[in-house]
């Protein structure tokens, strides 16, 4: 998973800002491999969503590797950035911040249902200001608001130092380097990163990496890798290894728990 050179490109299109007659606006952009959308904020919520493709979303103090079956509401006025993983067709859903389908300020983890999905195509399609297109908007507010919210996200540092190191492990989930090797390569001592650890994300180095290394796994998944392969992938040294991580963290087993969710 080599890190590729980061492209920028435009935030915001001309004429889709949403307002209380029209809460929601559709933003359509069909992004290659390592594109970022800066970071930036607005005055509406957004559902940020791809059709196809992989993007990583980041909020704040977390980051969220979203694949098609997901998608992540960020409240009005949060600060985010988007950067695409692999070419992706990204859908940008705008929302009035008077029609927010979530209480509180808080960003919130989606599954994508079968009809949201259907409703984010439909909406692409709709003739702008007709009854149409009002109705599928109240379609896709009252299913946003019945999502299942689901709870993988990766908490990052303020720390540049463990920063540094908890991105490059972003990017390279399978690394094998211990925190003493990853100590020489951002200059601190592996005391000082295990206090950040603790001190900035309340946890270990080891659990953080496991996080990161489950954010990493749904897509692969989904896409439908056999999971020997996305132990290997993940730099784990058996399926039996990632699974018995996987159902430590969420009671079941990684099979079980995509199925119920119709291969999330």
């Amino acid at each position: 998973m080599a890190t590729l050179p980061v492209t920028h490109t435009r935030l915001h299109l001309p004429g889709r800002t949403p307002t209380p007659e029209r809460p929601v606006r559709l933003v359509a952009r069909d992004l290659k491999a390592s594109e970022l959308l800066a970071a930036h904020s607005h005055d509406w919520g957004q559902v940020t969503y791809a059709l196809d493709g992989v993007v990583r979303v980041t909020v704040g103090k977390s980051t969220w590797i979203v694949p098609p079956q997901r998608a992540i509401w960020i409240p009005p006025r949060a600060l985010h950035e988007v950067a695409t993983l692999e070419k992706a067709r990204l859908r940008a859903l705008y929302v009035h911040a008077g029609a927010s389908p979530f209480p509180g300020d808080g960003c919130e983890v989606l599954e994508v249902s079968s009809l949201l999905r259907e409703l984010v195509v439909a909406l692409a399609m709709a003739d702008a200001g007709e009854a149409r297109e009002s109705m599928i908007a109240a379609l896709i507010l009252d299913e946003l608001a019945r999502s299942t919210t689901m709870p993988i996200r990766v908490a990052l540092p303020d720390d540049k130092r463990l920063k540094s190191l908890c991105e490059m492990l972003i990017a390279e989930p399978a690394s094998p380097l211990t925190l003493d090797e990853w100590a020489v390569r951002v200059g601190a001592s592996s005391r000082t990163l295990a206090r950040l650890f603790d001190s900035e994300l309340g946890m270990s180095f080891g659990q953080w990496r496991q996080q990161v290394r489950l954010a990493h796994a749904a897509p692969l998944i989904a896409r439908g890798m056999p999971l020997s392969h996305v132990a290997s992938e993940l730099g784990y040294a058996s399926q039996s290894a990632f699974s018995s991580m996987f159902k430590k963290t969420f009671g079941q087993s990684p099979s079980a728990f995509f199925a119920r969710r119709g291969g999330l």
